[in-house]
């Protein structure tokens, strides 16, 4: 049986996923004239065609001026934007009276919204997981410059879960009198482990603030905000649909928003400033938490970026991810050297229950010893494969994965050369002989089977 074949007797329904193929040829036409294999979905998505000339098109008819005027290009400028706004909010069915939809630049610029201006405060808490991208782990420096203890919940091999006992132990121990933050990604960008959306009430109902990193998961799963309701929901739209990058946003309960208190002001944030009166008044939000001038000319293209996933449909989107991730992760646990030894070492689930498209992995060889980062690499940009290596800005994922120990970080970072600065390279050293990262492999979108069976030829290479 040829291996299509087999894919479809096996996983039937990717069948029912073909208008993608359709959108493949006729909007991303361009990864197969110039023999792209994209598996980098987790790390940006990609833009079709049609997103570029709805785009232009609508640049072409307007004169757009800086928002922030009531002159007619300005007020043409400020339209798009709080259209684009409330479609924001309708996509994630989030109810115009209970969400505001902050534009920013990016999910870690929405993040830094909510770490400086969190009420943090001396006894409250900062609770987040091992399994954190770098700009939710870094909101913890703003809550220990304000007085507040951190906690980190592990996760647990193999599959990379949580320790839901831990966690639902440590929601228990919250400090009364204060305000108390629990933050987990929807969906792991190391591992693709989705986390229960449940525990956003759980938490809620203990008396916590909830912040639901949704940069992984949105991509290729529905979230809907009218079931679940995280205090704070930061996003990159890049990662959704390719195009425009720069834009992305942090949607909040109204109700939250109000316990958030910025230290600055900018322009665009207030609605009166005064220097010689030495006083501001800071406008509401969203406008409170925008600084300067919005990205204007961009922030229309969302709307049509959102209006092509809705056409595609997220039940598509997610059927094909779980069909072709189900059949990588089949294959490569399958892959054997001659003397019987595995070719690779999958970090987390291996089986499409409960998370999504992102795959991290080791090479073996035939002896056990990790293949050199450097030679997947250059073999795979030969092969115009483009993955991604690394930690992926998720340490704490990454360090349980690869059994690096506190012990074994503790005694890298004290040495004396590396008090102030260390290197990607000299971290390396310190934990040689182990791995100090991984490759990952992502499907999204537009992903199909020659993509997958493309790598899987590429890591049969690697066969000793």
């Amino acid at each position: 049986m040829q291996p299509f074949d087999k894919f479809i007797a096996q996983f039937p329904a990717y069948q029912n996923t073909s208008l993608i193929d359709d959108l493949r040829r006729s909007d991303y036409g361009i990864l197969d004239d110039q023999s792209h294999v994209y598996l980098d979905y987790t790390g940006g998505g990609l833009f079709a065609a049609y997103q570029l000339r709805e785009h232009q098109a609508l640049l072409a008819a307007h004169v757009f001026g800086n928002p922030h005027s009531y002159n007619p290009t300005s007020l043409q400028s400020t339209e798009l934007i709080e259209q684009a706004r409330r479609f924001v909010l309708e996509f994630f069915n989030a109810p115009a009276d209970e969400y505001v939809c902050i534009f920013t630049q990016n999910a870690s610029a929405a993040l830094k919204i909510v770490g400086e201006s969190y009420p943090f405060g001396e006894g409250c808490r900062y609770l987040l997981t091992f399994d954190n991208h770098n700009s939710v782990n870094g909101i913890r420096e703003y809550a220990r410059a304000k007085g507040a203890s951190v906690t980190y919940v592990p996760v647990i091999l193999p599959d990379l879960r949580i320790d839901q006992a831990q966690l639902l132990n440590a929601l228990q121990e919250k400090s009364a009198g204060c305000f108390n933050l629990l933050a987990y990604p929807a969906q792991s960008n190391f591992s693709g482990v989705q986390h229960p959306l449940e525990w956003i009430a759980q938490a809620q109902a203990l008396g916590w603030d909830v912040l639901l990193d949704a940069a992984a998961f949105a991509p290729t799963n529905k979230l809907d905000l009218s079931v679940w309701k995280p205090d704070y929901v930061p996003l990159s739209f890049y990662k959704m649909f390719g195009y425009p990058t720069g834009v992305g946003a942090l949607l909040a309960r109204k109700d939250s928003v109000r316990k958030l208190s910025r230290h600055w002001f900018a322009g665009g944030t207030t609605t009166v400033a005064s220097v010689r009166g030495n006083k501001y008044y800071p406008a509401e939000a969203p406008a409170r938490f925008e600084d300067g001038t919005l990205d204007y000319l961009n922030i229309p293209a969302v709307e049509i970026g959102l209006r092509h996933l809705q056409k595609i449909g997220y039940e598509t989107i997610h059927e094909r991810v779980r069909c072709l991730t189900g059949w990588l992760l089949q294959e490569l646990t399958a892959l054997r050297h001659a003397n019987g030894k595995d070719l690779v070492q999958i970090y987390g689930p291996l089986t499409t229950q409960a998370r999504g498209g992102t795959l991290a992995l080791n090479f073996l060889d035939s002896n056990g010893k990790l293949i050199e980062k450097k030679r997947l690499e250059t073999a795979a940009n030969q092969r115009r494969i483009s993955i991604r290596m690394g930690f992926f800005c998720n340490p704490g994922a990454g360090e349980v994965a690869l059994d690096i120990s506190g012990d074994e970080l503790s005694s890298c970072f004290s040495r004396p050369s590396y008090e102030q600065r260390i290197s990607d390279l000299d971290f390396q050293r310190c934990i040689d002989p182990k791995a100090t990262g991984a490759v990952r492999v992502s499907v999204g979108l537009v992903s199909n089977f020659n993509d997958v069976q493309t790598f899987l030829e590429f890591a049969r290479s690697f066969l000793e």
